[in-house]
């Protein structure tokens, strides 16, 4: 093992996914492939070990000490998965220890109790148990004792690895979980078969061959004590659970050092996105820090998944009038509400609509962050047409009906529309024409569960003669002196966010709005060029993320396979020996 190699190009690597949990699959499948230490000529052959354990087993049978084993098949050809040197042997766990041992003891005599819990998956912890009375534990749970290996054998756990060796037992025995496979090893080291048992090969070729339930599959008995199981020479054996055993200290101090830096470089990135959040910073310090966040936060990200945080703070910026500057000669927005109060009576008119009691006006202080004084705070009800959509299953005379697309919350997502799946509906005609959506529309979710709740995206026409369901608003701009990309910038951001989560009737993990909370929720409406430009900087700086995330995502794509070469040129063995295909 080259781990001066490891350690010289490990930064390179060391943010690719899972890289310390891959290192350590590929220390454990090494190590029972023979390739982890040299052979030594001088061991002692694994053949001539296997007929001291035949001769051992025998003798506890013999005398009492050990039920006869049950037979299994022997090994074929075809079973064994590849190569070993020329001193190890295929052999099997039946073969090589004393499976599902039984103990005895008075019942008043304390043992150790072990619950699936404390059954650890990582190797190298030591499992922990309870201390109770032989006499309360002895029967209706599994056997084992000082030395022992046991096998997790239900699903998750075998997946994830629980195994391990029993040591410092009350009594130097005990019970517990009865999902365990138990094996007494004769003259192998019980760490060796723990490294097996927690082998990629076991493990994964394992898997597929669990019976049972999908929720409740196990390994089978005849899986844990027939499968190949690679034997390497005693003093081998020991050799290797040495190495393992320091490269998993190594594993453990990368590890700790990869915690280390993300959690000095996710401190660096929240620090410098908190400092945009204070309430009311000084105007030459908050353009300084906005400035730092948009400028380095890249630098600071290390995966793609740091990228939404990012996000969220262009949003809160655009909100709070902090992305772009406000122009002096920019018409004043109140003089832009006027014309929309009067182009949303027009449009009420225009499609039919009753006239709805207004909502409480709103003032300057009903949103909880400082905005421009050039801008206005109109309810939507102030501004917009909002309706709700078409019921499904509404009975339809024959002669009046037709079948149209529709959108579904399922298609409106948080700044984007779905468009993959488009269901059709069977509606009256005049439902087909009266919820027919138009270019501008903006699109808002009823709720349902919490990541539902006030999701918006604008309808760009993408489908013809589209319509939509009663969970979804459509909210209609009256005209084209509002951009409804700037309302969806608002509604999607941390403040928009906070309304609806603050209004919305709430349940056990659901919450849902109304039309008249919807009516009543506040709306930063800047001047309309201004609106225009906050949305193009939004555009730009979303463009950035989008290919910053890529670029992420291709950077751990590459870490990984740079991973990959780096393990196999830096984990193998130095002095490689000869290997043999079979047992000797």
């Amino acid at each position: 093992m080259n781990t001066d190699l490891l350690l010289t190009h490990y930064q390179r690597i060391a943010d690719a996914p899972d890289a310390v949990a891959r290192l350590r699959r590929f220390i454990l499948d090494l190590a029972v492939r023979g390739k982890l230490v040299p052979q030594d000529p001088s061991d002692e052959p694994a053949g001539e070990l296997l007929k001291r354990i035949t001769a051992e087993k025998a003798r506890l049978v013999e005398a009492g000490l050990a039920r006869k084993p049950k037979g299994y098949p022997s090994l074929a050809e075809e079973d064994i998965p590849y190569p070993l040197p020329t001193k190890w042997a295929w052999s099997q766990i039946a073969e090589i220890g004393i499976l599902s041992p039984r103990n005895e003891a008075p019942d008043d005599t304390e043992a150790s109790f072990v619950p699936m819990p404390m059954v650890p998956a990582e190797y190298g912890a030591a499992n922990k148990h309870e201390v109770r009375l032989w006499g309360d534990i002895k029967r209706g749970y599994t056997h084992f004792a000082d030395g022992d290996v046991g096998l997790a054998k239900i699903t998750p756990c075998f997946e994830n690895g629980k195994s391990t060796v029993f040591r410092n037992l009350m009594g130097g025995f005990g019970s517990g979980t009865t999902e365990l496979h138990i094996v007494r090893p004769l003259f192998v080291n019980p760490d060796y078969i723990l490294i097996h048992l927690k082998s990629p090969q076991f493990i994964d070729t394992g898997i597929p061959k669990m019976t049972g339930t999908a929720g409740q599959k196990r390994v089978s008995g005849e899986y844990f004590a027939s499968s190949p199981f690679p034997l390497p020479p005693l003093a081998e054996q020991r050799r290797i659970v040495a190495k393992v055993d320091e490269l998993m200290a190594l594993c453990d101090a990368l590890e700790a050092e990869r915690a280390a830096r993300e959690a000095t470089r996710d401190r660096l990135a929240a620090a410098s996105l908190a400092r945009l959040h204070r309430p009311d910073p000084d105007p030459l310090r908050f353009r300084a820090d906005a400035a730092f966040a948009l400028e380095h936060l890249a630098a600071l990200s290390a995966r793609a998944d740091q990228v939404p945080a990012l996000r969220r703070v262009i949003l809160d910026l655009a909100v709070r009038g902090k992305l772009v500057p406000q122009d002096p000669s920019d018409e004043p927005a109140g003089e832009l509400l006027k014309r929309l109060a009067k182009a949303k009576t027009l449009c009420f008119k225009a499609e039919g609509l009753r006239e709805r009691s207004p909502v409480q006006p709103l003032t300057r202080d009903t949103v909880p962050f400082e905005y421009p004084d050039c801008w206005e705070i109109p309810s939507f009800d102030d501004v917009f047409v909002i309706v709700s959509g078409v019921t499904k299953g509404q009975k339809l005379p024959p002669d009046d009906r037709i079948e149209v697309p529709y959108l579904r919350v399922a298609n409106v997502q948080r700044g984007f529309l779905d468009l993959s799946v488009v269901k059709t509906i069977t509606v009256k005609r005049g439902d087909a024409i009266r919820f027919r959506l138009k270019y501008g529309d903006i699109l808002m979710t009823e709720g349902g569960d919490w990541d539902k709740l006030g999701r918006t995206a604008v309808w760009d026409g993408e489908v013809s003669h589209c319509i939509h369901q009663n969970h979804v608003f459509r909210v209609r701009p009256p005209s084209e002196e509002i951009n409804p990309r700037w309302v969806m910038i608002y509604t999607n951001s941390i403040n928009g966010r906070a309304y609806f989560e603050d209004a919305a009737k709430q349940t056990t993990n659901l919450a849902s709005i109304n039309m008249t909370q919807l009516r009543g929720c506040p709306l930063p409406l800047p001047p309309l060029a201004e609106q225009h430009r906050i949305v193009a900087k939004v555009d730009e700086l979303m463009a950035l993320c989008d290919a910053l995330e890529a670029r992420l995502g291709a950077a751990e794509a590459t870490r990984g396979r740079l991973l990959e070469a780096l393990l196999h040129t830096a984990v193998a063995p130095e002095e490689p020996g000869p290997v043999a295909d079979r047992r000797e």
